[in-house]
Formats: structure tokens, C-alpha cells, sequence
């Protein structure tokens, strides 16, 4: 599956007609309604044991804009933290350039084949195809990201990619696509994580390289920080000889007393857990004691351009905790794979447009119009990234540049016309009230044009039979 640069699927369809299709998927929206569900009500409970949450999320905010603001200065801390440690710090403008260096330092060490710990950035930037157009063959250990690898399929969540599958699907997968897989594997999940497991262990053993994301980085010490919950991080980190990780360059936080404000906030808002299961840090190399090399890749891929826009540059801060993904009505019902894009959900509505950074880009263009904006994202944001605002700004932006004759200009334009004379308002409500009589059920299903295009997505009210205006000019004029 090609990807097209930064963070969109090449052919991927605007979010309409793949919501459209998603929609009619019964068993998707089942599991989805039913996975989500479970982690908005235990992420819930979580959050709730804690008093002072809003502090910590404004301190998260606080943190994390501070680190946008001086970036500069903090990316040079680490790289010469990370130096002095003995790790050599690469830097990457795009996704082309990041994965030219990911795989000429994997062809150094004569490798074939590398292990993999889930990463957001590296999907981003579509490093498994180009290492495996390269020659070299990228293994997934985190058991949903295993599953969307093996079915040859796409994620559809931030933490949990594979949650449109249910057990059974899965236990199709690897008795299908997993070689090694037992004889007679059921769809109990003792026994396909066992299946999982006995699969990666020999991978894990063999592998002289390994390539990881990070969830943070320590500017002060030049630490790097994995948070996972399956050990399989764990084993990539420290068992191979070479240890590669690409991170986007926002991923900064200043000082360990601010890397203690997102290991609260971070497992909470994700796993519902009080703290993360494994938490690996590691600082450079040391001999006798883990990788011999690490290389870590710093990418920007769009960062800096979105870092440019005041409003739009709030979507920075985020830790990829996929809280918002959760209490999203319209990612409960269409699922991950309909934004077309490595980001899903409210999150990625605002993130992929603008690392995309083409407004006449229809699939990313079409992102941020996937919303009711009811502002259930920015309520459980740890971080606090309004996003119903960035949405709006990003719809702003879309539509200006669509040029004066796009549908909403020509909407607005005609509403302006109408508004601006008291004369043709009260005829356009006379007009309006007659689309009563093509109501059924209490609703008007559908328009003709222009109006089929609100009517194509959803039903719109029926007109009173009197406006305001003629009520209170027949009852208290």
C-alpha cells in the first residue's frame, strides 16, 4: 500500500463518500460503537480519581506551548545532549529525506530485516514501503499493529489500529498470513496473543536493528522516552544492536519535571491506566548495555509550516493519547480508515490538512467538515487543543480557497443579498415556509439543487408554518 507524501493514502477517497461506504458496514460500526465505548467509560473512571485534573491539563498545555515557542532553541539542547551521550541526531525536512537516512543506515549494518515498535511518525511518512522498495523487510511487534500488517489493511485508531476487527477476524488473519501460526488456533484472545507472541519472540531474537517512534524526548538530558503496554517495546529497545527513532520534532518537553506532568496525563487519557504499563528511557549508548548504536531521526514533514499559523499551530501539542478519537460521534460510526490519512479521528481532521498544506488538496481539504463540532474532543484533550475552533478555522481556509464560485461562496453571497433588506428576508421566509409540504416524517429528506447538497448528508427541519416576524406582528403589533 503506497502512501502519498506527507500523510495521506495515495487514491484514498474525500472523507464523504468514504464515510458514505463506511456507514453501510454493519459489523464495522458495531465494533467501533462497542470499542470505544468500553475505553470512553474506563478512561472516565480514570480521570475521575484525580482532583486536580483540569490543573494538570492546563500545565500540559502551558509545557507544550512553551516548547512550540522556543523550538528552536530546544531542539538544538537536545541534539547536543543526545551527541555528548554518544547517539548521533539526523535531521529530516520531509518524508522522502527521512527515509533515504532510515534505510542507508539499516543497509550499513547488512540487515534484511528490522523489528518495529508502533510509531505514528514512521506511518506518516511511509517508512515500511520504502524500506521494503529498498530491500529491507519492517516487522510490527505491537499485536494490533501485527494484525493490520498481516491483513494488509490500514489502521483505524491511534492506539488501537486494529479496532474495527473483532477476535474472529483476527484469528482469520493469522491463521491465513502468519506462517508459524498452531494448528487448530481458536478466537480466544489467550490464545491468539500466545499465536502473536511465539511469533514475535523468534523475530525479536534474530533482529540486529530496530526502528521506534518516541512519545517524548528530554531536551536537558537528550533522553528518549517509549510508552507502550505490551513489553514488545521493551524488547525492540534493548535487544538489537542498532537502535533507530524517528520523531517528529514537536515531540520536545524541556526538562524531566515537565516529562512527569505527561506521565500522568498521557496513560489516563489513553489506556485509562494510572501509569503507563512499560516506560522505557534511554540516553545515548552504553557500552555492555543495550544497542551499541542510535541514530535518532528528527523529522519535520510539515511541522514548521503549521508551527506558522497561530490558530492551527494548537494541534502541536498533541501527545497521541486518541482520547478525542473516542467521544467523537462521527469516528464511532465511520471508523479510522474513512479520513484517508494516518491521523484519524478529531485529531487528524486538524493535523493532516495542514501537515498536507494544500488547500486544494479534496481529501485533506474534505477533513475537517468530518465533525458536528459538539466540542467532545476538546473537553477530554489532556492537553487542551480546541479543537472544534481549529476546525473551523481549517473550513475557513478550505472554502477561500475554493475560489468565489464554490458552492459556499455563492450560498453566502445569495444569504447576504437576502439579509441585507428586510423587504426580500420576509419573502424568503414566505418561500421557505412552502417546503413544508415536501416534508415526511417531520423532516425534509431531500432538495433540489443547491440545496441537495445539505439535503445528500443529512435531513434538514421543517419550516414553521409562520416565521417570528408575522406572529408577533399579528399578536402584539
Amino acid at each position: 500500500m503506497a502512501t502519498r507524501n506527507p500523510v495521506t493514502w495515495l487514491g484514498a477517497p474525500a472523507f464523504p463518500k468514504a464515510a458514505r461506504e463506511a456507514l453501510a458496514d454493519t459489523q464495522l460500526r458495531a465494533n467501533l460503537r462497542r470499542a470505544t465505548g468500553t475505553i470512553r467509560g474506563r478512561r472516565a473512571e480514570a480521570v475521575g480519581e484525580v482532583e486536580q485534573w483540569e490543573v494538570l491539563r492546563r500545565a500540559g498545555a502551558a509545557i507544550k506551548d512553551d516548547v512550540l515557542a522556543n523550538l528552536d532553541t530546544y531542539l538544538v539542547r537536545l541534539e547536543e545532549a543526545v551527541t555528548a551521550r554518544g547517539g548521533v541526531v539526523h535531521w529530516a525536512r520531509d518524508a522522502a529525506e527521512a527515509n533515504a537516512i532510515v534505510l542507508d543506515l539499516v543497509r550499513a549494518t547488512g540487515a534484511d530485516e528490522v523489528v518495529k515498535v508502533k510509531s505514528m511518525a514512521t506511518a506518516e511518512i511511509g517508512l515500511n514501503e520504502a524500506l521494503a522498495e529498498g530491500g529491507v523487510t519492517a516487522v510490527e511487534t505491537d499485536l494490533a499493529e501485527l494484525i493490520v500488517q498481516l491483513g494488509d489493511d490500514r489502521p483505524s485508531h491511534v492506539l488501537v489500529p486494529a479496532i474495527h476487527r473483532n477476535r474472529s477476524e483476527i484469528r482469520e488473519i493469522f491463521a491465513r498470513e502468519m506462517p508459524d501460526a498452531p494448528e487448530g488456533l481458536t478466537d480466544e484472545p489467550a490464545d491468539l496473543a500466545e499465536a502473536a507472541r511465539e511469533h514475535l519472540r523468534r523475530k525479536f531474537l534474530s533482529a540486529r536493528v530496530a526502528i521506534s517512534g518516541a512519545n517524548f524526548a528530554v531536551a536537558d538530558t537528550g533522553s528518549v522516552v517509549v510508552l507502550e503496554s505490551e513489553g514488545n517495546g521493551r524488547m525492540c529497545l534493548t535487544l538489537p544492536e542498532t537502535l533507530i527513532t524517528v520523531m517528529g520534532i514537536e515531540k520536545l518537553v524541556p526538562t524531566w519535571r515537565d516529562l512527569e506532568v505527561f506521565l500522568q496525563l498521557l496513560p489516563r487519557s489513553s489506556t485509562a491506566e494510572r501509569m503507563n504499563p512499560y516506560t522505557s528511557v534511554w540516553t545515548g549508548v552504553h557500552p555492555g548495555d543495550g544497542p551499541r548504536e542510535f541514530h535518532l531521526v528528527l523529522l519535520d514533514n510539515g511541522r514548521t509550516a503549521t508551527l506558522a499559523d497561530p490558530v492551527g499551530r494548537q494541534a502541536l501539542r498533541c501527545i497521541r493519547c486518541s482520547a478525542c478519537l473516542n467521544v467523537c460521534p462521527v469516528y464511532e460510526r465511520t471508523g479510522g480508515k474513512s479520513y484517508g490519512s494516518v491521523y484519524p479521528g478529531p485529531i487528524g481532521a486538524i493535523l493532516t490538512p495542514q501537515l498536507v498544506d494544500d488547500p486544494h488538496d479534496a481529501q485533506a481539504a474534505s477533513l475537517p467538515f468530518a465533525s458536528s463540532l459538539c466540542g467532545a474532543c476538546f473537553e477530554v484533550c489532556p492537553v487542551r487543543i480546541d479543537i472544534p475552533e481549529v476546525l473551523v478555522h481549517l473550513r475557513e481556509r478550505s472554502v477561500r480557497a475554493r475560489g468565489r464560485r464554490s458552492p459556499e461562496a455563492v450560498a453566502m453571497a445569495a444569504a447576504a443579498w437576502v439579509f441585507g433588506s428586510p423587504r426580500r428576508y420576509e419573502r424568503a421566509q414566505r418561500l421557505g415556509s412552502l417546503a413544508r409540504f415536501v416534508a415526511r416524517g417531520g423532516t425534509i429528506s431531500h432538495l433540489p439543487w443547491p440545496a441537495s447538497r445539505w439535503t445528500d448528508a443529512r435531513d434538514a427541519p421543517v419550516p414553521a408554518p409562520e416565521s417570528f416576524r408575522t406572529w408577533w406582528r399579528n399578536n402584539r403589533g
